[in-house]
């Protein structure tokens, strides 16, 4: 009996679309060569000069406390100005392609609509010329209301939610009184369902839900959901002393995942069909090595840092806080090309070279995500993490056994 995944498109794997975004899926098999990174004064072929994907962080504040929440300054109320949104627009260069921009957070909403209204104008033109495509992504920290409906329909804003599953399931999402934040998030959802507007889901697998995979998937797919990213809890800026997942645990989740992809053919998760995707691929395309987004990630001030969202805000003597650059000063184009001068660029890159060498799974992830080697073990200069095992190893063994388990059937 074969196994097959109806519904799962089978795809090149592509970087997120948000962080925390959205970010965790491998690098980008680019069918053609783009201009690559200049590390250390020679071109690197891992790094992509233009990047798919920015995300922009209109406020550091979030109403919700989630108890796996990375951003330390969650609590501060520290908002774009018109003025630094005004420069993002300018610093995305005229040459490159379309760019996704994702606002993430904080929690984004936070703002209001009004305000953030404002802090689109700057890049309408861009978006009318489909240069730049917008995404929210929302915890639900403040109410989707009609006017946000407005925003979204008049922007033409794709919306990603944060939810974990069920209400039982969603106990580490809670506010900062640690009221449960279950209602106000599906009361959110409903409003975008009343106005037509679709919705993809984050969700985050924590210990206690990797036996449940299957009610929290029926639950996303009632609740309305036709995209499904599940983020593997990891051990991140303010979340450093979680207590994650174990391999086997997570390995379990990942079957049972597969499993109900079999046979649910109008969801499409992620990770399924990120590994369906590679697997999909000539011989020669899954030996390619791929390029990594550069992700530049812009704070609320203007500081910009590269290749992992979870840095910003981070602080660092070592690595002189991750800091790339400020758009006030330098365009995207700019601070992306001198990447290469950045001592945690250049150790992630020289990395990915002992990745490749040692790991087995390296053809499918790439070397996977910068943040994770250091939040982990304080340094980019590593290669496995507990990220690579649960969310990179364990979906690809989970399905080895799967198609093992069947093949006897």
């Amino acid at each position: 009996m074969s196994f097959r995944v109806p519904g799962c498109h089978l795809s090149r794997p592509s970087l997120p679309s948000h962080i925390g975004i959205v970010p965790n899926e491998p690098a980008v098999r680019s069918p053609a060569p783009q201009p690559q990174l200049r590390v250390g004064g020679t071109m690197d072929p891992r790094v992509a000069e233009q990047p798919r994907t920015v995300v922009v962080q209109p406020t550091t504040l979030c109403p919700m406390d989630c108890t796996y929440c990375y951003l330390l300054e969650r609590h501060l109320k520290q908002e774009m100005t018109v003025e630094v949104a005004s420069a993002i627009a300018n610093a995305i260069a005229p040459t490159w392609d379309s760019i996704e921009v994702v606002w993430h957070g904080g929690e984004p909403l936070a703002v209001g609509s009004a305000r953030f209204v404002e802090l689109l104008q700057p890049s309408e033109s861009l978006r009318r010329a489909g240069h730049v495509r917008h995404k929210v992504q929302t915890g639900g920290g403040r109410p989707i209301t009609n006017a946000w409906c407005d925003v979204f329909e008049q922007y033409d804003i794709s919306v990603g939610v944060s939810i974990d599953g069920p209400r039982e399931l969603n106990g580490h999402r809670v506010d900062r009184g640690g009221r449960a934040m279950f209602d106000r998030t599906v009361a959110g959802v409903e409003a975008l369902k009343q106005r037509g507007i679709p919705f993809t889901v984050l969700a985050v697998v924590s210990q206690n839900s990797t036996a449940h995979a299957t009610r929290i998937l029926d639950f996303l797919r009632d609740l309305g959901t036709r995209w499904i990213g599940f983020n593997v809890e990891a051990k991140e800026g303010a979340n450093s002393d979680a207590q994650t997942p174990s391999t086997g645990d997570a390995q379990r989740f990942w079957r049972d995942t597969f499993e109900w992809c079999r046979v649910n053919d109008d969801v499409t998760v992620r990770e399924v069909a990120n590994l369906l995707g590679f697997l999909a691929l000539t011989d020669a395309q899954r030996e390619a090595d791929s390029q990594h987004d550069p992700i530049p990630t812009i704070a609320w001030n203007g500081d910009v840092v590269l290749l992992s969202p979870e840095l910003l805000g981070i602080s660092s003597t070592t690595y002189e806080n991750f800091v790339a650059g400020n758009v006030l000063k330098n365009d995207l184009a700019t601070i992306v090309e001198r990447a290469g001068d950045l001592r945690y660029v250049q150790e992630f890159t020289s990395a990915l070279a002992a990745c490749k060498q040692t790991c087995e799974f390296f053809s499918y992830c790439q070397g996977a995500h910068a943040g994770d080697r250091y939040f982990e073990h304080g340094t980019f200069a590593v290669t496995e993490t507990d990220h690579c095992r649960n969310s990179v190893q364990a979906p690809a063994l989970a399905l080895a056994e799967l198609l093992h388990t069947r093949s006897g059937e």
